[in-house]
């Protein structure tokens, strides 16, 4: 039976709400939407340490937007290992292929002796994808005390993924770094992000242990939208 966990295991990620108010979707336009996924710890999660380091996928449904043309459902992920085409020189010359780029981890610190998971705060980069193939990014950070964990967000031009060495094909030299881009023109650089989350676990008492939690589900929604 998993257990909801104290909101302070800070891997509130995103603006995930399980209701989002009118500020988050507020005119001239906004969107909101269902959030299913996982969180992941390394190479600690919350727990006797001050500090842990997270990743996280999850699935974006049931979309509804006051913007036209707004996609109805998408991906979110934080940390993610992404495989992108590329140009890879190689000792005959440069050929395309295809390369993995990592997606920055999240960090979080939280109040110990007690443990990091009654209250901490993170911060992160969020990707979103759409089924178009555009590209939101989200920097955020979280607090929480108690049963709430709190989210501030911005929607940004773009963040960087870093060459994973060893992972080109055909075997060569990639770009030591990826760009992502935010693209989609439903969800503009400057947008705002907030909201909460809900997380459960099967092992609430590895927050008492130096390793802390390992995963927890993810539920929720969020919410990107502009008050201007």
């Amino acid at each position: 039976m998993r257990k909801p966990l104290v909101a302070g295991a800070a891997i509130a990620a995103f603006g995930l709400a399980s209701a989002i108010g009118p500020t988050a979707v507020a005119d001239p336009g906004g969107s909101g939407c269902q959030l299913d996924g996982t969180a992941t710890f390394t190479p600690n999660g919350p727990g006797n340490l001050g500090t842990f380091g997270y990743s996280l996928t999850g699935a974006l449904s049931s979309c509804s937007s006051s913007r036209a043309g707004a996609p109805t459902e998408g991906t979110m992920a934080v940390g993610d290992v992404i495989t992108v085409a590329v140009p890879i020189t190689t000792p005959t010359g440069v050929v395309q292929g295809t390369a993995q780029y990592q997606e920055p981890l999240a960090s979080g610190t939280g109040t110990v002796p007690v443990n990091s998971c009654g209250a901490s705060s993170t911060e992160g980069t969020a990707f979103i994808g759409w089924p178009d193939g555009t590209a939101t990014v989200v920097d955020y950070t979280t607090s929480a005390a108690g049963p709430m964990v709190s989210l501030q967000g911005t929607v940004v031009p773009g963040a960087t993924a870093a060459l994973v060495p060893g992972s080109e094909q055909p075997a060569g030299s990639a770009p030591a770094t990826y760009e992502i881009a935010t693209d989609n023109p439903t969800t503009p650089a400057g947008d705002g992000v907030q909201g909460a989350v809900a997380f459960t676990t099967d092992a609430p008492d590895a927050c008492t242990t130096d390793t802390g939690l390992t995963g927890v589900t993810v539920s929720g929604a969020v919410g990107l939208g502009s008050t201007q």
